[in-house]
């Protein structure tokens, strides 16, 4: 057997290992660099005084059915739901902490107590009609939508959009930040990653979770497969879900954080909607405020992924309402992606799908001269590489577990610090390729 496929089968035989085993209390992910004591930023210098409850209180939109398993705890589990639901879930800590003990352990590098996640009270507040959407055909011959769905469906968006503006009003970035997981997560992990993002840039965002019904139980390659598929399902509800949520008034931006398997659905719902926006003769930046757009170890093909970021470029026929062949904005800040060559989950990923690479294994050394000239033209992507010690079991999740990958990101979201500047000390290896610096 080749050395190669020995060694992803290998891994494989440990995922499967893994599969079956019971998942210890989740822990606060590690303090970021930007904030450990002495010598580091306040991570609540401006709202100590305000932000008094521990524990947080987060948005949830989801396309997960209900959770059907009696021996579950969870609201929704991993079958798909013909509808979009939404409301809000509490991320506790655990054991019980005070505000004044947590602003001390969320600025240690070594911390003197342990601080664990627990799904605590979630409430569904609406849902939007199911689907497809009930049609009526006129006598002219014409179709037209039940009216009595429609007001459902105008309802249920006023009552998001509602719940976003009263929580714009006491965000200090008047932003929405928006996450979306990737394979073998539940709700409760989804929420837990986004309470720990949101702690750490400062509680000062709206902060937001879509969940899809990605697979976490049962036979690793089966599932992996249902999650592909479940992951294509999802693209239309987060298309709608990011509409809805650049229009909420009062929202200054969005940042759109997504992980492994859930960048793919990410990049294919701001891609569609992009594509939707120049149709109709807008820029998308204007569209959608659209502040950063992060791909965090991406589980894409990579000529898929650079096919879903420059095909619309490529394509003069469908932007032809801009003059002289100028092309539309998309972002109002920058794509960034973090990739590791290590990274132990992509390896099976591209075992299984017999890609070339994944898009989060990239090394600069991956991109040829000339797609680095046409970033480096466009002005508005980072690929970022991190080859340091594995934090994780799989080297996959270093954007929580690694302190210096999680200050970085804090920098670029929080800060709006640009690659190479004080703070982001990285290594520029071409010109839109950067490389964490070694220890």
């Amino acid at each position: 057997m080749p050395r190669a496929r020995s060694k992803v089968l290998s891994i494989l035989t440990a995922v499967l290992l893994l599969a079956g085993c019971a998942t210890p209390l989740r822990q606060l992910m590690p303090t970021p660099i930007v904030y450990q004591q002495p010598g580091g930023l306040q991570i609540f210098a401006q709202a100590a005084d305000q932000q008094l409850n521990p524990n947080l209180d987060l948005i949830y939109i989801t396309d997960r059915g209900p959770e059907t398993d009696p021996e579950s705890t969870l609201p929704y589990g991993q079958t798909r739901a013909r509808r979009i639901t939404f409301g809000t879930t509490q991320v506790r800590l655990t054991p019980a902490i005070t505000w004044n003990a947590l602003l001390e352990q969320s600025q240690r590098g070594q911390r003197t107590r342990a601080i664990g996640l627990e799904l605590g009270t979630t409430k569904e507040s609406g849902h939007f009609p199911d689907e497809p959407y009930q049609l009526h055909q006129l006598p002219n011959g014409l179709i037209e939508r039940d009216r009595a769905e429609m007001a459902r469906h105008q309802e249920a968006k006023q009552t998001l959009s509602q719940e976003i503006e009263r929580r714009l009003k006491t965000s200090s970035s008047k932003k929405i930040l928006l996450y979306v997981h990737g394979f073998n997560e539940t709700f409760a992990s989804a929420a837990y990653t986004t309470a720990e993002l949101c702690h750490f840039l400062g509680r000062e965002d709206v902060c937001t979770f879509f969940t899809w019904p990605a697979s976490s139980t049962g036979n690793f390659l089966t599932s992996y497969t249902t999650t592909t598929e479940s992951a294509d399902y999802a693209v239309e509800h987060l298309k709608k879900t990011i509409r809805l949520l650049a229009r909420v008034p009062g929202v200054e931006g969005l940042q759109l954080l997504a992980h492994s398997r859930g960048t793919a659905v990410m990049l294919r719902a701001v891609r569609e909607l992009g594509l939707e926006a120049i149709s109709a003769g807008q820029e998308p930046m204007v569209a959608y405020r659209i502040d950063n757009l992060v791909l965090m170890s991406p589980d894409i093909d990579v000529d898929i992924a650079g096919q879903q970021i420059t095909g619309f470029l490529s394509d003069p026929d469908l932007v032809t309402v801009w003059p002289e062949g100028r092309l539309p904005r998309m972002l109002k800040g920058r794509m960034t992606i973090y990739a590791s060559p290590e990274d132990r989950a992509l390896r099976v990923s591209k075992f299984l799908f017999r890609s070339r690479n994944r898009m989060g294994q990239l090394r600069p050394e991956d991109l040829p001269p000339k797609t680095r000239t046409y970033f480096a033209t466009l002005g508005k992507l980072d690929l970022i590489t991190y080859q340091g010690d594995r934090t994780d079991f799989f080297g996959h999740s270093y954007f929580t577990t690694n302190p210096q990958v999680s200050s970085d990101l804090i920098q670029m979201i929080r800060y709006g610090k640009k690659p190479g500047e004080p703070g982001r000390e990285l290594v520029q290896t071409s010109s839109v390729t950067w490389r964490f610096p070694t220890p």
